[in-house]
């Protein structure tokens, strides 16, 4: 069987840091899957937060996720911190996607890249939208 692969962006335009919690530890001993998925929710929380955005109100558009892309690069363990940087491509008539570079601050491994895709959507309708034109404007230029 064939590995999936992810090329990441060249630049970042946020970092965050989050701690490894106890509860984010598998039966392995290490930073679980499902850990690494709620890590990069929280810090898209706080990178929208930073452009005063939040899932549900994007410039009047919520989000919703339509895929998500995991690539381990080493372990993490209880009590490491990982700094976790944010870029935004692939903008399109209908979403986005955002990579997500998980990185041990302290051994300066990289632990994860992950990608997620977005569509923009409207909540009260339960249907897909376009993608706001201010949104286009705001990031497209600095994903080149």
């Amino acid at each position: 069987m064939g590995r999936l692969k992810l090329s990441m962006p060249a630049g970042f335009l946020f970092s965050t840091e989050i701690e490894v919690r106890i509860n984010d530890i598998n039966y392995g001993g290490h930073l679980s899957n499902d850990a690494v998925l709620c890590m990069v929710h929280e810090s898209r929380l706080r990178f929208l937060a930073a452009h005063d955005y939040s899932e549900k109100d994007i410039e009047g558009a919520g989000i919703i996720m339509t895929d998500a892309l995991i690539i381990y690069k080493s372990e993490a363990f209880y009590g490491d911190r990982l700094k976790i940087e944010i870029a935004i491509d692939d903008i399109s008539r209908l979403g986005f996607d955002l990579y997500y570079r998980l990185s041990n601050i302290q051994s300066g491994y990289e632990v994860a890249h992950v990608k997620t895709g977005f569509t923009f959507f409207n909540y009260d309708s339960h249907k897909i939208i376009s993608t706001p034109e201010k949104f286009v404007l705001k990031f497209s230029k600095q994903t080149m």
